[in-house]
């Protein structure tokens, strides 16, 4: 048994050991760093991406982003019969869509450039905010702004939806705030 002893402990003592432990740990690290390496440049190249939960009960596809860089999905009107919508008048358009965000998290409903460029047609409460917890079908607050009549047909881009992170605060009372340069001058107080 001493023998066995002393052998075990000559061997974790060798430079054989130490050697194979040190290419080992080398090895080990050479690795990580390149798996590390891997993921920073990963995340710094690619905009992130989320898994969010959808129920699409629409006749259409489940919205998606047109362009590689679009930070928005178009959605589009879940209708029977189209809508006209006249001048200065509002309505909410149903989409067929149902989602679940995680917490920290909203959905953000805007206009489309184009419809609002072009036909006057913006979202009135923009942006609208879907929350974390609302588990209702997205609808569309639409009015119109023109002096024409807008027909909005069934599957009719009338939005996009944004996703963005949050934050959520803490009031803290206080009966004076720090002051800054600007102080109270505000609603065009740096010019037009």
């Amino acid at each position: 048994m001493k023998a066995f002893a002393y052998y075990y402990i000559c061997f974790f003592k060798s430079s054989f050991f130490k050697g194979l432990i040190s290419r080992v740990v080398t090895t080990l690290m050479k690795n990580f760093l390149i798996i590390l390496s891997f993921l920073i440049i990963r995340f710094l190249l690619n905009p992130q991406t989320m898994n969010v939960q959808i129920i699409n009960k629409s006749k259409h596809a489940t919205p998606s982003y047109e362009t590689e860089g679009a930070a928005g999905m178009d959605i589009r009107a879940n209708i029977n019969e189209s809508i006209i919508l006249k001048t200065l008048e509002r309505v909410v358009v149903k989409t067929g869509l149902f989602i679940a965000l995680p917490v920290g998290y909203e959905a953000q409903v805007r206009p489309r450039s184009g419809l609002a460029a072009k036909k006057g047609i913006t979202v009135l409460n923009s942006p609208g905010t879907i929350d974390a917890d609302y588990r209702g079908e997205i609808g569309v607050i639409l009015v119109n702004l023109s002096n024409e009549d807008f027909y909005i047909k069934d599957g009719e881009r009338i939005a996009q939806l944004v996703i963005a992170k949050h934050a959520r605060l803490t009031w803290e009372v206080v009966d004076v705030l720090e002051e800054t340069k600007r102080g109270e001058s505000g609603f065009g107080s740096t010019g037009v």
